[in-house]
């Protein structure tokens, strides 16, 4: 099974976010860029499947020239080659999708996998316009899968229950925090990332849709109050609960 993954290269979670010097965007001097999360899962199903059934993973990227690195850690878990899709700045979700819709339609697979969403933009929009350029079936955050001959069933868990989906395949299937345990890269695979092939291939990055106008940081919360201590303070916090918070 040819299993394709869609992946992003977005600053490390744990990076203290600066709104660079246009307003508009991070600064990204002194940034830790790393493989997006969710896409971990993506890599790691996609993984398992091929040590299931054979085949092939293929990993496939949008971005500038460092979003190699991304690919390289793909690589580093297990995946057998990358393509790279050169854009200096990647614009909005639905051009991501074209492009990457553009490379995917002259390849040979089985099943594509996204993360649920990219942890900077935080969209979650690319793999159902994905779909629906390429006109497959999408099925969105899923937490367990199980493939069938020509088919797949997907679940999805939501608030007070799980949603049970079955598609055919092709499709394109986002994976969710709980689909499974992201492997962590050996040295031998490390080792071995560096001999894989990464080919880049043209594409059109397009005009973005959507234009950001204004990044601005959270308003500072107010501290904290203290009315009393014990039992004695509960007729106070009662009384600012009701007229200044208004939450009761």
């Amino acid at each position: 099974m040819n299993i394709l993954v869609c992946v992003k290269h977005v600053p490390d979670t744990e990076t203290a976010v600066k709104i660079g010097s246009d307003g508009k965007s991070i600064s990204t001097q002194d940034v830790n860029f790393i493989l997006n999360p969710y896409d971990e899962y993506a890599v790691e199903e996609a993984l398992k499947i091929k040590e299931d059934k054979g085949g092939e993973v293929t990993l496939i990227t949008l971005g500038p020239e460092e979003a190699k690195k991304t690919l390289r850690t793909g690589l580093a878990m297990g995946a057998d080659k990358a393509i790279h899709l050169p854009c200096d700045a990647p614009p909005d979700s639905l051009s991501i999708a074209n492009a990457l819709a553009e490379v995917i339609k002259d390849i040979e697979y089985d099943l594509i996998f996204c993360g649920k969403q990219a942890m900077d933009n935080d969209n979650a929009q690319v793999p159902i316009m994905l779909a629906e350029k390429l006109g497959l079936p999408n099925v969105s955050a899923i937490t367990k899968l199980e493939l069938e001959d020509g088919t797949a069933v997907a679940h999805r868990e939501f608030e007070g229950g799980v949603e049970v989906v079955e598609t055919s395949l092709p499709a394109v299937i986002s994976a969710h925090k709980g689909l499974n345990e992201p492997r962590y890269a050996s040295l031998k695979g490390i080792m071995m990332a560096k001999k894989k092939p990464i080919e880049d291939k043209p594409c059109d990055c397009g005009d973005a849709a959507i234009e950001i106008v204004d990044v601005t940081y959270p308003q500072q919360r107010a501290g904290g109050k203290i009315v009393g201590e014990g039992t004695e303070a509960v007729p106070e916090l009662v009384k600012l609960l009701q007229e200044e918070a208004k939450v009761i």
